[in-house]
């Protein structure tokens, strides 16, 4: 019998891919997501790469009666894996509490309900923003958590300490908390990528819709922070790379390793790139040039930061390996073909 593992916010942008990899390895999957930033049209592209049908319920996760009775119909759930969050920088300043109700009340819901229900383990989905503007790069896990540069990231360390102080209490349970650098790109068969909601937040996909014309022109925010070309330097990671790490992840959890109950893992290249090279890379790999201007420098960036993803590549067996020209040849492709629709 597969292993069942119930996927939140399963029709967003890392979850869908998540979701693939994880019924490519044989996993058995119930997907929960409001559809307040994704589209159920997802579940096809899923279900056309993978031949499967995820299991899918609308629903909130911040009603914790919902989760229940998702728990209740779906009898033997094993793990959880959390992508059930708000997650842009930006509007996270400018839209502080839906960032803390929506993304504490997910996590404490499902916490609350693991041991209940029979639920092993489950994998968090954390960020590099915990670190906050690291004082030196590459950063690993021992690295100081600072003080959060946006509410996103203070709900993403509060997070954090929330499963650590419920699993020190004595909850039995297990938690891998992923902190991921910059997800990228799409899935290399275009049936799944990045599709926000109106405006996007996140840098790829507004690039690609700039390139497309649907958006004007792209915004760098800032050419005079301290780096080679001015621009911020992040650790763009693709995005099934990512999902990939989700799914180690899961196994090193629930086959009864003896591992610490809580694990935390930086998951990133390795490599920093600046906005500007990252442009430079999508307009070499697809021939299409990105309109852009630079603008005035954005509340809440860090300047520069990129992992050092060492105790992930020994412990977790897992390293980043799509090259960054293939990952934005695969965001253009899926950019094409939602254009093209």
């Amino acid at each position: 019998m597969k292993t069942k593992i119930l996927v939140t916010g399963g029709t967003g942008y890392i979850g869908s891919h998540t979701v693939v990899e994880l019924q490519n390895a044989g996993y058995e999957v119930v997907i929960i997501d409001n559809l307040s930033n994704s589209n159920a049209n997802v579940i096809d592209g899923i279900e056309a790469i993978t031949g499967i049908r995820p299991a899918f319920v609308e629903g909130d996760c911040t009603d914790i009666n919902t989760l229940r009775k998702l728990f209740e119909e779906n009898p033997g759930i094993k793990g959880i894996i959390n992508f059930a969050a708000s997650k842009a920088v930006g509007e996270s300043v400018q839209k502080p509490l839906l960032y803390y109700r929506n993304n504490l009340n997910t996590l404490i819901n499902l916490l609350d309900l693991m041991p209940e229900f029979g639920v092993k383990g489950i994998v968090f989905s954390s960020s590099c923003t915990v670190y906050g503007e690291p004082d030196k790069n590459p950063i690993d896990e021992t690295a100081p958590i600072k003080p959060a540069t946006s509410p996103y990231g203070n709900t993403k360390q509060i997070s954090e300490e929330i499963i650590e102080d419920y699993i020190k209490s004595g909850a039995p349970i297990k938690s891998i908390l992923l902190r991921y650098f910059n997800p990228i790109g799409a899935h290399p068969s275009a049936m799944i990528g990045e599709l926000p909601l109106g405006v996007p937040q996140n840098l790829v996909p507004y690039l690609t819709q700039a390139a497309a014309g649907i958006r004007a022109e792209l915004t760098v925010f800032g050419n005079d922070y301290n780096t080679p070309d001015g621009s911020c330097i992040r650790d763009y990671i693709d995005v099934v790379d990512l999902a990939k790490a989700h799914v180690i992840a899961m196994k090193r959890m629930l086959d009864g390793q003896d591992t610490d109950a809580v694990e935390i893992f930086n998951l990133g290249t390795g490599r920093g790139l600046s906005v500007l090279e990252l442009i430079d890379s999508f307009e070499r790999a697809t021939g299409v040039k990105v309109p852009h201007k630079i603008g005035a420098r954005r509340a809440g960036d860090i300047e520069k930061i990129w992992a050092d993803p060492k105790k992930a590549n020994e412990v977790l067996g897992w390293t980043a390996q799509v090259p960054i020209d293939e990952t934005m040849k695969n965001a253009w492709a899926w950019q094409c073909k939602v254009t093209a629709k």
